[in-house]
């Protein structure tokens, strides 16, 4: 009974890794979520407000204290002027995503985003009956970082182009797009008249001294686009889904037209907490790019021991790798026999792209665990070589 342009999006691969994982009793290093909490003032502050009586609707575009505070944290970490009236709080970044595709494709429509790429984005221009117009980021070298080649997005936009889809620190690879890059991006969707939705969950977690640049601090991009983020990710509790949207008025109004009628509104003990969140000292926001980068080169040193080739990961919660020196021509087949050969669980970048080919023998492996989860994990890959072979 499901609409043809859907069958595709039964399920996703984080859900099925997750519970591939928990069956066989595998270390999960498929799924994003981190295995800690968030800061325990903010826990504090979520309790208080559920004991406290704030467990009813809010209000429709959010708490007033949480539109001033992302304001403020916008103003504080990227000097970009936002009114807290132009924010729209959202359940997570993906329903913020999802509103905004909604709200401004019609069928035909086309969106313009990166390959590959987090696999809602293509469900929600399915969503919409818009055509997904997917740019390869591809290895400049092997093993080296992902990038995009100019002339191939440029070929991408076209006069039915609506939205071009953004996201850096990039999921699921971990490149951070440098100005240079965005501003093509951005003069490419001016001269069609695009909006850009910018996904900037991740900005927090950038590493090796690199800088994240959100698309609307670049000249003439903030009057066109809607930038993105959360708390999930930022305070490590995913589960608790709270985002935020802002923009130029008019689109951000859009939005919220789409959004309303997907969960109205969510997380009423929450927003509060959050607000003071955002609100913690620089120490706090610097060292999670910190102890994360600590985890990304525990993992990847493994990874590399084991026999992986490691492609860099200059941001997020990933690290990608290409299984092809151990002799493995299926990625995705070898994700779903990982947790029996060894107990680790990942997710096959091939399920993120358009064209499957792009990340055939591509892996993704998260390193948002405990250290010591970590450093059992790398124990573990150390027997894949063995145990690929016993399996041959």
């Amino acid at each position: 009974m499901l609409v043809e342009r859907m069958r595709p999006f039964t399920s996703t691969i984080f859900a099925e890794m997750s519970a591939l994982a928990l069956r066989t009793g595998a270390i999960n290093l498929g799924q994003g979520f981190p295995d800690t909490d968030g800061p325990p003032s903010l826990l504090a502050d979520a309790a208080a407000n559920i004991t406290g009586g704030i467990n009813q609707y809010p209000p429709g575009p959010g708490v007033p204290a949480l539109r001033a505070a992302v304001a403020e944290h916008q103003s504080r970490f990227h000097c970009l002027s936002v009114d807290p009236e132009d924010v729209l709080v959202t359940t997570g970044a993906t329903e913020a995503i999802a509103a905004a595709v909604l709200a401004l494709c019609d069928p035909g429509d086309e969106v313009v985003t990166f390959q590959p790429y987090y696999d809602s984005y293509a469900a929600t221009a399915a969503l919409a009956g818009a055509v997904l117009r997917a740019v390869p980021l591809r290895a400049t070298t092997p093993g080296g970082e992902f990038g995009f080649d100019p002339d191939e997005l440029r070929a991408a936009f076209s006069a039915r182009t609506r939205v071009v889809l953004v996201n850096t620190p990039h999921n699921p690879t971990g490149t951070v797009l440098s100005a240079e890059q965005l501003t093509l991006i951005g003069t490419l969707a001016a001269a069609s008249g695009a909006v850009v939705v910018s996904d900037e969950v991740y900005e927090h977690m950038v590493f090796d001294g690199r800088a994240h640049v959100p698309m609307a601090t670049l000249p003439g991009m903030a009057e066109r686009t809607l930038t993105i983020s959360s708390a999930g990710k930022t305070f490590s509790v995913t589960g608790w889904k709270v985002g935020w949207v802002h923009g130029p008025r008019e689109l951000v109004a859009a939005v919220r037209a789409a959004k309303q009628f997907l969960t109205y509104v969510s997380g009423a003990p929450f927003q509060p907490a959050i607000a003071s969140a955002l609100a913690l000292p620089d120490a706090f926001f610097s060292g999670i790019a910190t102890g994360l980068q600590g985890k990304r080169d525990l993992l990847s040193d493994g990874l590399r021991a084991a026999g992986l080739t490691v492609h860099p990961s200059a941001g997020t919660y990933f690290v990608v790798t290409d299984v092809a020196p151990l002799g493995v021509t299926d990625g995705a087949d070898l994700c779903w026999r990982l947790p029996e050969l060894i107990g680790v669980a990942a997710v096959p970048v091939s399920v993120f792209c358009t064209d499957p080919e792009l990340g055939r023998t591509l892996v993704r492996f998260a390193f948002c665990k405990r250290d010591e989860v970590l450093a059992e994990a790398v124990t573990r890959l150390a027997g894949l070589p063995a145990a690929l072979g016993a399996a041959a």
